[in-house]
This record gives structure tokens, C-alpha cells and sequence, in this order.
């Protein structure tokens, strides 16, 4: 480089420093100051990004409401925490509701002339029914007839309703069974099975089970079946004014039915009274020639309450022709329903107590038909019905001879 012009080295030494400076890389400090601004870079990147991603629904959301307000600047919107979800509600406790996409059962609306036509099963009767003959297996219902022993539909109407909860109908009818002049009867609930079959569901209530009649049946739209029920039965001279009635309600519990309303028991009648009687007598003889002698009987009636006795009845009495005494004053025409008594005569109050006195001519000796009578005393009302006593027992004393 010796041969160079000095000015020309001088020149060109310049130049070289002034490239090396420009290529070689930065030092210590000159590295720390560009990391730091490449990190302030990034900073800014990402916030423009979330101004973005906020900016952009609300702008999105009032174009669609055609909303003429500006969006609010994302640094102005304050974060919130998500809503906390309500807790699912319980379900509510009791029976669970029967889906209304569940098939319903099959109709059991069935006529009469169905049931008379086909073979079913009944339910059991009353001890000593099905002894005597009173079938429940493969039976073939009869109607009007008056055999003893033999299953029977009565005429009581139908009634149809879903008893069963199967949102389908079923029948409810009222078989029998004729033991005499009365019947065992029972409610019986017919249905249909899928095959068109009618089979029995079950056994509503029967007489037995703390009454000896059925009178009729009812169903309520909630699927209850009421059944008119009595205390007796209006037959074998028992007159029907003392019928008692009571309406009892049964409903299917998933097995049978039971009752859910309505009396239990028929408990004491309060129409009826306790009457009680106690006699003393005197025999004698008849003077002259007359073999017969004189009986004079004197009765004492007390009532014992709870009831006024209006009349009183005497049965059986009679033995010999009448001489006197209370037989004067005895009703001439008492009413059929005072049940034919010796002599009906006012009665007695509650409380209190009444002498009746009876004269007659007996045989002086009995004859091959006397018998010992009891005689007996009853409460009437004032319409001469005669009415049970609630201590029949002391009702009664017997004849002091045969008569």
C-alpha cells in the first residue's frame, strides 16, 4: 500500500471503518433495548386482537338490530363472570302421572247380553254360599230365575268407568245368589283382556261384609265406584220401613278395592226403644156350675228409653174368652203393620212404666191341645208399625198354665 497516493489511503481507510461498523452486529446493551421492543410489539399485537374479538359481536349484534348507536370501545367494557345455572328443579313427590304416550287398556264397556253369554270367574261369596252351590268357576250367568244356589245377574242397570286407572272403561255390575227368599249379592268390576276375552277384575264389596243388601252402584269420573248398601233384607215378613241405607265409597288400589268414604257400620238404630215386661196372675174358680175358671193377668211395661213408645203391642195372649179388663180398650182395626197383635193399646213414655190387665175364662182343665205360651210385648208407633226391641229377651214372660 506503500505505492498509494496518501490521500487516496486516507480515503479509502475512511471508507473501510465506515462499512465494518454498519455490518458487525450490535453489542450487549444495543440487543437488550431491540428485545425489549420487540416485546412492547407483541403487547400491542395482542391487544388489538381483543378489540377485535369485543368489538366485533357487539358491531355484528347492532347491525342485526339495525342499532344506529356506535358500539362502546372495548376498553370500556368491564369483564363480568358467567351466570351460575340454577339448579335443576325436583321432581314433584306423590303418585307418578301415567304418560299420556302409554297405550290405554282395552274397552271394557260391556252390554248385558254379553256378560249373560259368556263363561266367567266371580269372585268368593259368603262363607257357607259356596258350599251350597254358589259357583265362581267357568259361570254361565242365569237371570229371572228362582232356583236356590245358582249365580245370577240382578236387574240393576250397569255402570261403566275407569276404575282401574288404565284409561279404559270397565263394568261394574251386581250378581247374586238366591239362598231362600233372599240372595247374597256382590259389585263385581268386569274388563276386557287384549284378546277381547271378559275377565273380572276384581270384587267391589259384598253383603256379609257388615250389611245384607245391595241396592245399586254408581261410578264418579275420578274412577270411584259408590254402592247404596242396607242393613236387611225386606223379606221373610220383615216389613221394609226398617230398611236403613247408606252410600259407601271403594276405589282400586292396585290390588283390590277398599273403602275410602262413606260409613263403616250401621251402628244402633235410633228408632228403636227397649220395653220390658214382668206379669203376675191369679186363677180362680167360676161359680157354679161352669167347669172353666178365671184367669186374670196383669202385665207391667216399662220402657227403658230411648224411645217413646206410642203404642204397645201384646202377641199370644189370647187363651179363653175374654172377661174383662184392658180388653175393652184394645185398637178394634190395627194396621197390617202392627203384625196381628192379641190387643194394641197406648203406650208408654220413656222412663216410665204402665199396668195392663187381662180377664178370661179358661178350661178348668187344660185340654189335649193346650200348649204354655210365652206372651210378648212390642213397641208400635203411631202409625201401628211394629218395631224390633233392643233387648228382645226380657220382652216375653211365659203362660203360668197351659192354655
Amino acid at each position: 500500500m506503500s505505492d498509494l497516493d496518501p490521500r487516496l489511503r486516507e480515503r479509502f481507510t475512511a471508507y473501510r471503518n465506515d462499512v465494518v461498523t454498519k455490518v458487525s452486529g450490535p453489542g450487549p446493551d444495543q440487543a437488550r433495548q431491540l428485545l425489549r421492543r420487540r416485546r412492547r410489539m407483541t403487547v400491542a399485537a395482542v391487544a388489538a386482537a381483543a378489540v377485535v374479538l369485543v368489538v366485533a359481536p357487539v358491531v355484528a349484534n347492532a347491525a342485526l338490530r339495525h342499532d344506529q348507536n356506535r358500539p362502546v370501545p372495548a376498553e370500556s367494557v368491564q369483564p363480568t363472570a358467567p351466570p351460575t345455572s340454577a339448579p335443576p328443579t325436583p321432581p314433584p313427590t306423590g303418585s307418578p302421572t301415567p304418560s299420556t304416550d302409554a297405550p290405554a287398556g282395552p274397552d271394557g264397556r260391556i252390554s248385558r247380553a254379553q256378560l249373560l253369554a259368556a263363561r266367567i270367574d266371580l269372585p268368593s261369596w259368603p262363607p257357607g254360599m259356596s258350599a251350597g252351590g254358589c259357583a265362581t268357576s267357568n259361570v254361565r250367568l242365569q237371570t229371572d230365575t228362582t232356583k236356590i244356589y245358582v249365580s245370577m245377574l240382578t236387574d240393576d242397570a250397569f255402570e261403566h268407568g275407569d276404575v282401574d286407572g288404565d284409561g279404559a272403561v270397565e263394568t261394574i255390575a251386581i250378581v247374586a245368589c238366591r239362598y231362600g227368599e233372599a240372595s247374597a249379592k256382590q259389585v263385581v268390576a268386569f274388563d276386557r283382556a287384549r284378546d277381547g276375552r271378559i275377565v273380572t277384575v276384581g270384587r267391589v264389596v259384598r253383603t256379609g261384609d257388615g250389611f245384607d243388601d245391595i241396592l245399586g252402584v254408581e261410578t264418579t269420573p275420578a274412577g270411584s265406584v259408590k254402592v247404596q248398601v242396607a242393613d236387611i233384607v225386606p223379606c221373610c215378613r220383615i216389613p221394609e220401613y226398617l230398611r236403613r241405607e247408606q252410600v259407601r265409597t271403594y276405589r282400586w288400589n292396585g290390588q283390590r278395592f277398599s273403602q275410602t268414604d262413606g260409613p263403616t257400620t250401621f251402628g244402633k238404630d235410633p228408632r228403636l226403644t227397649d220395653l220390658r215386661m214382668t206379669m203376675t196372675h191369679q186363677l180362680v174358680d167360676v161359680p157354679g156350675a161352669d167347669t172353666r175358671r178365671e184367669l186374670t193377668t196383669v202385665f207391667t211395661v216399662t220402657n227403658a228409653g230411648p224411645v217413646e213408645a206410642a203404642q204397645v203391642a201384646f202377641h199370644s195372649i189370647e187363651g179363653g174368652e175374654r172377661a174383662g179388663g184392658d180388653w175393652s180398650r184394645c185398637d178394634p182395626d190395627p194396621a197390617p203393620q202392627a203384625d196381628q197383635p192379641s190387643c194394641l193399646l197406648p203406650g208408654v213414655p220413656v222412663g216410665e212404666s204402665r199396668r195392663y190387665t187381662f180377664v178370661q175364662l179358661v178350661p178348668g182343665q187344660p185340654g189335649p191341645d193346650a200348649i204354655t205360651r210365652r206372651f210378648l210385648v212390642a213397641h208400635c208407633d203411631a202409625q201401628d208399625r211394629w218395631w224390633p226391641d233392643l233387648k228382645r229377651t226380657d220382652n216375653e214372660v211365659r203362660s203360668p198354665l197351659p192354655l
